[in-house]
């Protein structure tokens, strides 16, 4: 009978096998890696799978290097930096029986703003993040074609600067990577040496899965307060691999996932309407019932770290302030448009706050606690 595995001692090492060569932004970063690492050994108890995302804005972050030592880690890991679409539909379906685990590099080379679109690889990536999601391609010559069902639930880590599509973003674990300070040093990495290092330890973690996999199917860990939706999607399989570990895992994954989801909040800035609708409402019309067009156009465009003034290379115009809030309804279930505003004699287009209301509500983060005062020269126009 196979000796029993300690789980909480086994995650230890597999931190500190992180933690010679990687240097993450913090605490939270090594808990949520580790669980990561592991929950890829167990991908058949959950009914959905992270994707791992180490970002930066820079080169020389440790985002190649971070990959590489998961890579060791990961049950059948595949460096997928060209590979197309089909080839990952096929590699998922089973390569010698045998699911992989997708690693991306230079992800900003497939989705960055120079790479085009990549529907399909985008379609696969989310498509993969839940069990029972499979994607459908019509294979065969001319008129002899079939559809035919390609599974595409796999574990993916990628690593690129800083871009990923949203709908990729808010199915991932996020890791903001920085460059080292001079205080910070690691081990150099060298794959001859340490490489083997980190396959005894991917088949430790292996082993363990298999003591542990009863125990973590169907397993519903308790979420933090506040952790919701998508991102309990994101981290129940990494609390359930912390929960099976035992020690003092269940509480630093708890307090990891905190961390990194209040993080991604912050950090998240929503649609372009979103931000629109949350400008217009903490900036321009702050304490405001009514603005014109015209008026708005300008504090939008004058906002500092704002898109509004360089749009693909133009400010925002009429016309499509026009159209990005048509997307949003009143209250009335009525599109929001521009009204007639009565200013000084003179009557101009412009939008009121009580059209925008039911949007800010249903879309915007919370406000900031202390409203900003409004800009001058910003008071109601009667």
């Amino acid at each position: 009978m196979t000796d029993r595995i300690d789980g909480a001692a086994l995650l230890n090492e597999v931190e500190a096998f992180h933690r010679r060569f990687n240097v993450f932004p913090n605490e939270a970063a090594y808990v949520a890696v580790v669980l990561w690492d592991a929950h890829a050994h167990l991908l058949d108890c959950f009914e959905s799978t992270p994707r791992l995302a180490f970002l930066s804005p820079e080169p020389g972050s440790g985002k190649s290097r971070a990959l590489e030592i998961v890579e060791t880690l990961v049950p059948n890991p595949m460096a997928a930096v060209d590979a197309s679409a089909a080839a990952l539909f096929r590699a998922v379906a089973g390569v010698d029986g045998k699911r992989p685990t997708i690693l991306f590099d230079e992800i900003d080379t497939i989705f960055g703003p120079k790479a085009g679109e990549n529907e399909q690889l985008r379609g696969f990536i989310n498509a993969g993040h839940r069990r029972n999601r499979p994607m459908f391609r019509c294979v065969g010559d001319g008129a002899n074609q079939t559809v035919q069902a390609f599974h595409s639930y796999a574990a993916v880590a990628v690593a690129g600067l800083g871009y990923l599509p949203d709908t990729i973003r808010d199915r991932s674990v996020n890791i903001r990577m920085r460059r080292r300070a001079r205080n910070e040093s690691i081990e150099p990495y060298r794959t001859r040496i340490h490489e083997q290092q980190g396959f005894a330890l991917r088949d430790r973690l292996a082993a363990w899965a298999e003591q542990v996999s009863e125990r973590v199917m169907n397993v519903w860990p308790a979420m933090p307060e506040g952790v919701t939706d998508r991102p309990a999607d994101v981290w129940e399989p990494l609390l359930a691999v912390a929960d099976a570990a035992g020690g003092d895992w269940p509480g630093r994954a708890r307090e990891a996932c905190v961390v990194l989801v209040a993080a991604s909040k912050a950090n998240d800035k929503g649609s372009l309407g979103v931000r629109l609708l949350t400008d217009l409402r903490d900036h321009v019309m702050a304490g405001i019932d009514r603005l014109p067009t015209v008026a708005i156009l300008d504090r939008l465009n004058a906002l500092d770290d704002a898109p509004w003034a360089d749009l693909h290379g133009k400010p925002l115009d009429n016309r499509r302030l026009s159209r990005m809030l048509a997307e949003y309804m009143t209250a009335d279930n009525e599109p929001i448009t521009s009204r007639n505003i009565k200013a000084a004699g003179s009557v101009l287009k412009g939008y009121y706050a009580a059209d925008l209301r039911d949007a800010w509500a249903r879309y915007c983060p919370p406000p900031p606690e202390s409203p900003l005062p409004p800009l001058p020269g910003t008071e109601n126009v009667a």
